[in-house]
């Protein structure tokens, strides 16, 4: 049996934001921004994955579209790529990233610029950066005595970012490198569970380039497709007491097969992050720099996450750094 996902006309609006509550064209859009303030959002999205399931339909930035949720299904607009399914960003995100954008151009163009971008993203480059990103990272930590440190915010949830150093013992960190990075097993264990929690951007946008089936839906031709990160991680069979932060997870890599597409923080497919590498040893000199050479405090304690579009602090996470005095 087929499942038809259709809109009736008099239902557009905004279900994404307010579910069942239709709202008309001449409402106030402050009402819908407080609403999403007040809206936690893994419970907002759980409550309509419950109620919906992982494939449903909803209206964004305008668009008609289908919310796709769960490994397989991702899996399906990620590799359908060109065949089912093309990346089309909301034209407010075209607008921000530019028209010319790797995010924003298709066929050879794509190809063209990634083939060029990447030689950036080479082991040989990062190998470069790395004393460029330590020296950033200590600047960073004298210039001020109160900064307002957004790149911790991932980690200060739950995490005593004193474990990833215990856990590497006898190894050297102050001469750091691609080979010496790669060792920190269990501070890559750490980067990844923080990912899974809170994955850098909570999906990506597709427009389906013609009618098809998806796990027993038909998806339109015409319609926005969102595949969530979010949701697919909180869904994931391979990661049990999901609320719990539990590096230790990652220290078992499970079948390749059964996992990929259950642990997706940079996506998957042709689009996905070419600047991943790069992330994972910025995030890496990062907790060395921080967790061998200073103290640092929270000024508010824990911070509460929200999305727009990224992952970042409600506070801007302003943290206290102190160096250790060495005797």
């Amino acid at each position: 049996m087929k499942y038809y996902i259709q809109f009736k006309r008099e239902s557009l609006g905004f279900p994404e934001l307010l579910g069942s509550v239709e709202l008309k064209r001449t409402h106030c859009h402050k009402r819908v921004r407080v609403y999403l303030m007040c809206v936690r959002r893994k419970t907002f999205l759980r409550m309509k994955r419950e109620k919906y399931g992982y494939i449903y339909r909803t209206h964004l930035f305008g668009n008609r579209t289908v919310r796709v949720t769960g490994a397989d299904n991702v899996k399906q607009i990620l590799l359908g790529e060109h065949r089912l399914v093309s990346a089309q960003w909301p034209a407010s995100v075209r607008a921000i990233l530019g028209t010319e954008t790797l995010s924003n151009v298709h066929g050879a163009q794509h190809k063209t610029k990634k083939k060029a971008i990447l030689r950036a993203f080479s082991r040989e480059a990062l190998e470069l950066y790395i004393p460029v990103i330590q020296e950033e990272v200590q600047a960073a930590k004298t210039e001020e005595k109160h900064r307002r440190a957004a790149d911790l915010c991932s980690f200060t949830q739950q995490l005593d970012l004193a474990l990833c150093v215990q856990a590497e013992q006898g190894m050297d960190l102050q001469s750091l490198n691609i080979e010496s990075l790669e060792q920190l097993k269990y501070t890559g264990c750490v980067i990844k569970e923080t990912l899974r929690i809170n994955p850098p951007v909570p999906g990506g946008f597709r427009v389906a380039l013609k009618t098809f089936e998806l796990n027993g839906y038909q998806i339109p031709k015409g319609w926005n497709v969102v595949y969530s990160i979010c949701d697919t991680h909180d869904v994931a069979e391979i990661f049990p007491d999901k609320e719990d932060f539990q590096p230790e997870r990652f220290l078992t890599d499970p079948c390749a097969d059964s996992s990929r597409f259950q642990y997706i923080p940079f996506g998957g497919g042709s689009r996905m992050c070419i600047g991943k590498e790069f992330a994972k040893v910025l995030l890496k000199v990062f907790l060395v720099e921080v967790v061998t050479k200073c103290h640092w405090t929270l000024l508010n304690g824990p911070p509460t996450m929200k999305t727009g579009p990224t992952v970042y602090p409600e506070d801007n996470l302003p943290t206290k750094f102190t160096s250790y005095v060495h005797n």
